[in-house]
Formats: C-alpha cells, sequence, structure tokens
C-alpha cells in the first residue's frame, strides 16, 4: 500500500494549478469531467508515478464547498493509497466499523479502477481513499495516457502527508484502524509507514483545526526549487506554501 494522489481544495482552481505547474515544472494530464457528480471540477497532474489533484466547488452546498469554509481557506482535502487488493481491505474496513460513503468500479481503456471513500467522521484530517488499479501502474483518474505528461526534471514524486490535530496520538490510531497498519513513533513525530511513502500525525499550530498541514515531494534539487519559489512569492515563514498546503522539499 502506497501513497498515490494527493488532492487539495481550493476556491478557484486554476491559481493553484498555475502556481504548482509553474514551480515544479509539470502539467496537467487530465481534466476529469465525471468530477461534476460530487459538484466540483479537477486538475490531476503526474509527479513521476503519482499524483497532484486540485479541485474546486462548481455548486452550491458541495463537501468541498464546506470543508473550504471550516477550514478558513484552500487546503489539503483527501489522500489517495493504492493497493493490490480492494477487496481484502474493503472487508477489513468494514470489519473496523469504519462507513464507506463512495464505491467506483470502472473498467476503461483496458484499465479496472476500483476505490472506496472511508467516512471522514470515522477517520478523520482529510478523506481517505483507498484505491485499486489492474495493472497497477495505471491510473485512470488522471487518464489512460498520463504518462506522456510526466516531467521528472524537477520532481520525481509525492512521498508523504502530514496531518495536523489537536491530538495526534488520536489522530493516528484512526489512522491505523483506517489503513490497516501500525504505527511508529520517529523524529519526535507519529508515522505510518507505507511503501516508498508515509502519513506522519502533527500538532496543529495554525489554529486551523485537524487537516492536512503538508505534502512531501521528492525535488532533484532543494535549494533551486526554493529559490524559485522565493521569486514566485511561495515562501512563508521558510516554507513553500501553494494552495493552503505546506510543501516539504526532500
Amino acid at each position: 500500500m502506497r501513497i498515490r494522489q494527493l488532492v487539495l481544495v481550493a476556491g478557484q482552481r486554476d491559481s493553484v494549478v498555475d502556481d504548482l505547474c509553474s514551480l515544479f515544472e509539470i502539467e496537467v494530464a487530465f481534466y476529469d469531467p465525471g468530477i461534476i457528480h460530487f459538484g466540483l471540477e479537477n486538475a490531476v497532474i503526474p509527479v513521476g508515478d503519482t499524483f497532484l489533484e486540485v479541485v474546486s466547488p462548481i455548486q452550491e452546498e458541495t463537501t468541498a464547498g464546506r470543508y473550504l469554509e471550516r477550514r478558513n481557506g484552500n487546503g489539503g482535502y483527501m489522500v489517495i493509497v493504492q493497493t493490490e487488493d480492494l477487496k481484502s481491505e474493503k472487508a477489513r474496513v468494514e470489519a473496523e466499523g469504519i462507513g464507506i460513503v463512495w464505491n467506483a468500479d470502472r473498467e476503461e481503456e483496458g484499465i479496472h479502477a476500483q476505490a472506496i471513500h472511508l467516512h471522514p467522521r470515522d477517520v478523520g484530517g482529510a478523506i481517505l481513499s483507498i484505491d485499486s488499479m489492474t495493472p497497477p501502474k495505471a491510473w485512470l483518474w488522471a487518464s489512460s495516457s498520463w504518462e506522456k505528461n510526466v516531467k521528472t526534471e524537477v520532481c520525481n514524486s509525492l512521498n508523504g502527508v502530514h496531518i495536523q490535530s489537536k491530538d495526534p496520538e488520536s489522530m493516528m490510531r484512526s489512522w491505523e484502524r483506517a489503513l490497516g497498519k501500525g504505527s511508529i513513533y520517529q523524529d519526535n513525530q507519529f508515522q505510518i509507514q507505507l511503501e516508498g511513502s508515509k502519513v506522519v500525525f502533527v500538532e496543529d499550530t495554525d489554529g486551523r483545526g485537524e487537516g492536512i498541514d503538508a505534502f512531501e515531494i521528492n525535488v532533484n534539487d532543494k535549494e533551486k526549487v526554493l529559490e524559485s519559489a522565493k521569486s514566485k512569492g511561495l515562501i512563508r515563514n521558510g516554507e513553500v506554501y501553494i494552495g493552503g498546503v505546506k510543501f516539504l522539499l526532500n
């Protein structure tokens, strides 16, 4: 199981997409018309073989719109992890008493995509989706041809998400149940280690309440990205911020 896609929610999609693409020299692979089902528009951007997505409400009374109000602006919204055996994961989630609010099962252009969204009330911090793809390297949510849009001159992969809470240990316990994984305490932080990625639990220090604090992104030249971010006005308190999310460079 690994993190495959991280999602931001923004009042205005395109300005956040422009900042991401400009700083990390990446490009949009897909605008999914099907996401109108949730009252949203989106853009999906490959980062190596992982993905950033930006969603924005285009209808009234959406879950994403309420989330923007609750956290007072743009921010992290969703964490999508990929598993090889969704059937087993779904059975485990249900046995834990965790609600499932949405199921997906699509077959298109030789790709079989499945997903479950877990109830945020039972997990906390973000919407968590557990997905599977056949073949595993595919990612239908970015179209069947996303690989032609991959740009790795600046960045290679998303490899972590930080969830903030007034009680990080309690939040970590909820995610342990949701992911079926144990945690460790490392670098003064509670962490759940996944394949090539991790979920980290931190204190709420900005007063925005529980939610996503940061994404970790692997870059080729950290100092060069920081200098570029400074020139673009994307630095706050010495860190890169885009769309209400801190981007930790590693």
